[in-house]
């Protein structure tokens, strides 16, 4: 029923009923409203002409509702608001709330159209009487200013029709509109619609949200005191804030139970109970953003990141930020929680938040096939408060630079595969025979590179090459010069091939610089070596490209994202390319595998391999600063680093969780922490055998045998072609990746220029607060 009809029970309302809601725009200019008219700076001939260019209609836009960022399986890891609400059916908020509300807001509610003509009239009287000011607005109205007040706030519009800012035509337009919405809602909808959207103090939006803030419980719940504490804030959040100003709230919350009591609400006794109760506060802050993450913090900047880096959420990062803290979006992300828990645990347990080492350590994992990432965990607590030892920094070891990440960490023999797979796609087998006896490269010597000017790339210093084991600058297959991370093997394979051919390989699988997002350059042919710094994530998004026949898929942390409507943003589908031959992917496995059954082997994960079948590489640089095993199975590909973040000061000889240890290799703790997280989840995700190999020259690929020391990888009775005998010896240290016994000559332990794989770069100790700054270029430890 319209405010016209429904105001004819009174003399006031037969007078306004005959003059139309026109004519009571002129009676307010005349009295209730001509101060705001003089001091809001709104002028009209009439009141009739004001509020008949007035919509009729309420602009209809969503109430802002706290987004969620959610894990695969539904868990919550962290909100973003600006306005902290839980919107509630009215069925879910206590009759005691909805009596309070009404008592001390519009007692007249069930009456009225949208304009109390009894309100209206005491104000009058009141204002021309006095020198205060009292208002008149209904429920309804107060409604209507509010969702204007949304409006505007998502609009980006500055100036808001909140409480002491009104103009003449802003009273009027929310008479109008109270009137309008009267006509389209139901009493139940409106008083609904006001408790859901009404400011309870702080950023407490709505009934059900102050309701858990001030003392946990739901609307439903709240007794006759609690309603009349909260009904008492509306006036003014921030002068009867409970929390903040408990005297005025209780003095307030009083006079709300004698409107209950005068009004019939409640009776003698619970008036006197409610008056003598205490506030019985019981704060629970409502935590937001991902400082507040219940789980993978960094995982939730990465994502939080991804939302305002895409066009997909709005035409520039002001408007996405608006849409993630009041567009109650539900965001649905591919990170699994089980395994982000083991994965934590795991890191964790190398290196504890605050070490005194300052050693840092990380695990991410992505999906072969998807690209989802699925864990992505590091030693440290997320806090911008970096005080010295306490663990604290919002750096993402895990991503680029631009993703929240630094310029990430030296890749050390972890690039060798890629050198390996670029030798087999050139139509050379893992079985070729390489004369590794080069280990001195001079100045000006050239490496073909066709994608340079020139077609090749000379080095500007001699380049001395070493090797961490003795006696292996000699012939061997490139399969055993790879299982044995030999750098001499591996540079001399490089010189036989186009470097542009290397990078081609490393680009196709998605690897890059994290300080830039750059290719690798072939005119330094240190990045043989490793001397580039990457990312963890990229490196086990291209190394689950080994484990799913040579298929790339780029990292993906969003499966869906949708609004409080049901709109649903595109996220995009998982994009994957055939990055490399699954032939060339099988042939080059028949060596990762092994790697990776040995590398159990030193860290007593065997079974973990029986359990899985599983590839993997070890790598470390040449300040022993930086170290890495990324592994891989049919399901999963997880990226293990160990190292220093904020300077490339050695850990060998440092102790790391109470631990030191001499030489500090890939399989000091990379690998551990790498077999330790999968040793846990292997059952849970099920791995199948690798393709086999159709053409590789390798008779018994699985067998281990043709790697003994002293050999040069060939298996007996299959014997390749090869320009001369090999050379025999036995290695002082046997095993490259070992942590154990003294580092040979000419090993990482030595990170001069001359020693490393790096012509001209000595290492730089900046202290860079950023992980692992450029330093000595190639390593010369696996």
């Amino acid at each position: 029923m319209s405010f016209v009809r429904r105001a004819t029970s009174t003399t006031l309302g037969k007078i306004l009923a005959f003059f139309g809601v026109s004519a009571l725009a002129g009676l307010l200019v005349a009295g209730l409203f001509l101060p705001l008219a003089v001091t809001g700076g709104a002028t009209a001939s009439t009141g009739s002409d004001m509020i008949e260019q007035f919509p009729a209609e309420l602009r209809e836009e969503p109430v802002s509702v706290p987004s969620r960022i959610l894990a695969e399986d539904g868990t919550e890891l962290a909100t973003f608001y600006a306005e902290n609400r839980q919107p509630v059916g009215l069925d879910q908020i206590s009759q005691n709330m909805q009596d309070a509300i009404i008592a001390i807001e519009d007692e007249r509610f069930y009456e009225h159209g949208g304009v109390d003509p009894q309100g209206i009239g005491r104000a009058l009287v009141t204002n021309a009487s006095s020198g205060s000011q009292q208002g008149a607005s209904t429920i309804t109205q107060q409604y209507v200013n509010n969702m204007l007040i949304n409006a505007d706030m998502l609009r980006g519009e500055e100036r808001l029709t909140i409480s002491g800012t009104k103009t003449y035509a802003d009273k009027l337009k929310e008479m109008k509109l109270a009137v309008s919405v009267e006509q389209e809602m139901s009493k139940e909808d409106i008083l609904e619609g006001y408790l859901n959207i009404v400011l309870f103090g702080g950023r407490n939006y709505g009934v059900e949200a102050a309701a858990q803030y001030y003392w946990g419980i739901p609307a439903a719940e709240l007794d006759i005191a609690q309603a009349a504490t909260l009904a008492g804030v509306v006036k003014s959040p921030n002068g009867y804030n409970p929390e903040t100003n408990p005297e005025a709230s209780v003095e307030r919350r009083n006079i709300v139970l004698n409107s209950m009591l005068s009004q019939g609400k409640i009776t003698e006794q619970e008036h006197e109970e409610a008056t003598n109760a205490e506030l019985g506060l019981d704060i629970h802050q409502e935590a937001t953003g991902c400082i507040s993450a219940s789980q993978a913090p960094y995982f939730c900047d990465y994502v939080h990141r991804e939302i305002l880096a895409s066009e997909a959420f709005g035409p520039d990062v002001e408007s996405r930020e608006q849409l993630l803290n009041r567009g109650g979006l539900e965001i649905t992300t591919t990170l699994d929680s089980g395994l982000q828990d083991q994965a934590q645990q795991s890191v964790e347990k190398t290196a504890p938040a605050g070490d005194a080492s300052g050693a840092g350590a990380s695990l991410v994992t992505v999906e072969p096939g998807t690209g989802n990432i699925k864990a992505m965990a590091q030693n440290t607590n997320y806090s911008p408060e970096e005080s010295e030892g306490a663990g604290n920094t919002v750096l993402n070891f895990n991503v680029d630079a631009a993703q929240g990440g630094g310029n990430g960490f030296q890749g050390g023999s972890s690039l060798k595969p890629y050198v390996a797979a670029s030798w087999l796609e050139s139509g050379r087998s893992m079985y070729d025979i390489v004369d590794a006896s080069q280990d001195h490269w001079p100045a000006g010597s050239e490496f073909q590179a066709s994608c340079l000017e020139g077609g090749s790339t000379a080095i500007s210093e001699d380049w001395k090459v070493n090797n961490v084991i003795d006696n292996m600058k000699r012939e061997m297959t490139a399969d055993f010069g790879l299982y044995w991370s030999t750098n001499t093997v591996m540079v001399n394979m490089a010189e036989e091939l186009d470097l542009c051919d290397i990078t081609d390989v490393t680009t196709r699988l998605g690897v890059h610089r994290a300080d830039d997002g750059q290719p690798l350059n072939p005119a330094n042919p240190s990045f043989i070596l490793g001397s580039e710094e990457f990312a963890p994530m990229t490196q086990a998004a291209a190394y689950a490209a080994f484990a799913n026949d040579g298929q790339y898929c780029a990292p993906r942390s969003l499966v869906s994202v949708k609004d409080t409507n049901g709109k649903e943003y595109d996220v995009g589908a998982p994009e994957c390319d055939q990055a490399l031959d699954p032939e060339v992917v099988a042939q080059l496995n028949e060596t990762l595998t092994n790697i990776a059954q040995r590398t159990a082997d030193e860290t007593g994960q065997t079974e973990t391999v029986e359990q899985a079948p599983m590839g993997g590489k070890t790598g470390t640089n040449n300040a022993q600063s930086s170290t890495w095993y990324i592994g891989y199975t049919s399901g999963l590909s997880t990226a293990s680093w160990v190292g220093r973040y904020q300077d490339l000061k050695s850990l060998a000889g440092v102790p790391v969780n109470g631990q030191r240890h001499e030489d500090f290799w890939g399989s000091t703790l990379a690998a551990p922490q790498w077999f330790d997280y999968m040793g846990e989840t292997a059952e849970r995700f099920p791995a199948e055998e690798f393709r086999a190999a159709q053409d590789s020259p390798i008779q018994n690929p699985g067998s281990r045998d043709r790697y003994q020391m002293g050999g040069d990888g060939t298996e007996p009775g299959n014997e390749p072609e090869r320009p001369g005998d090999a050379a025999d010896g036995t290695p002082d240290n046997p095993d490259a990746d070992s942590p154990s016994g003294p580092a040979p000559s000419g090993s990482a332990s030595d990170p001069t220029p001359s020693e490393s794989g790096s012509p001209g770069q000595a290492p730089s100790e900046s202290g860079s607060p950023s992980p692992a700054p450029s330093g000595s270029g190639a390593p010369a430890a696996p």
